[in-house]
């Protein structure tokens, strides 16, 4: 049983994501809320959910500066008429992203999506160290498209001016953002380390290191600058 919440400041759309849940066996509504302050005021009292409906367009405080404030935020689904905000809710790593009009088919595939981040959420708990991250997994905007990237799978990312090139075993990733950016998101990430002003490396995929480059599966080469030597090689010796 997924608890969860509803924050729209539509009352005919609240209404129909009451309906849904109703008609969904394993969610159990905790609140309807009209707009984003009684939303946080809901969330500051303590109140907890697992599954967040959450409109963007609402007025005082609207559903991304919302999830901003919240320190601890649920698995988060976006229902809202603007296909516009696509690329600031899933840097807000949200689960889902849902375009009203939607039907319930549509909903329950958004659903569908927060129980299977919930299971292995759950494996990755068990069998993991209790500081690793629960979430491997980021949207990033290729073009028009917004694509998810499993960051298991990535060999390395290269920086190109205001873009990165994030390379993996099947495919390339040219993305618009920067590689300080994408550092700070694969900080919790052990083995993922800078190991050149204009590279991170994934230390998962190395066959091999000689005259100061990696090998990496798939025939692929990364330099390791000098001035990351050392705490490159420091690193690898704690992997």
């Amino acid at each position: 049983m997924l608890t969860c919440a509803i924050i729209d400041d539509d009352e005919i759309n609240r209404l129909t994501l009451e309906h849904y849940i109703e008609l969904t066996p394993n969610l159990k509504l905790m609140a309807s809320l009209g707009d984003g302050i009684a939303g946080l005021t809901f969330f500051r009292e303590g109140n907890k959910v697992d599954v967040l409906f959450l409109d963007i367009e609402m007025p005082h405080l609207n559903g991304l500066e919302l999830l901003r404030v919240l320190t601890d935020p649920p698995e988060v689904i976006i229902t809202t008429a603007r296909q516009d905000f696509a690329v600031d809710a899933f840097e807000l790593r949200v689960t889902d992203y849902l375009v009203k009009p939607f039907d319930f088919a549509r909903f329950t595939q958004a659903v569908q999506r927060v129980q299977s981040r919930a299971s292995h959420n759950g494996a990755a708990a068990a069998t993991s160290a209790p500081d690793a991250p629960a979430n491997a997994d980021l949207f990033v905007k290729v073009n028009s498209r917004m694509v998810r990237i499993n960051f298991d799978e990535v060999l390395y990312v290269e920086a190109l001016s205001d873009y990165v090139n994030i390379v993996t075993a099947k495919q390339k990733y040219i993305v618009y953002t920067t590689l300080k950016a994408l550092e700070t998101r694969l900080a919790p990430f052990a083995n993922f380390i800078r190991v050149h002003r204009s590279y991170l490396l994934n230390t998962q995929h190395i066959e091999s290191i000689e005259d100061n480059t990696a090998n990496l599966r798939g025939g692929h080469f990364v330099p390791i600058g000098k001035s990351y030597q050392e705490a490159f090689y420091k690193g690898l010796q704690r992997i």
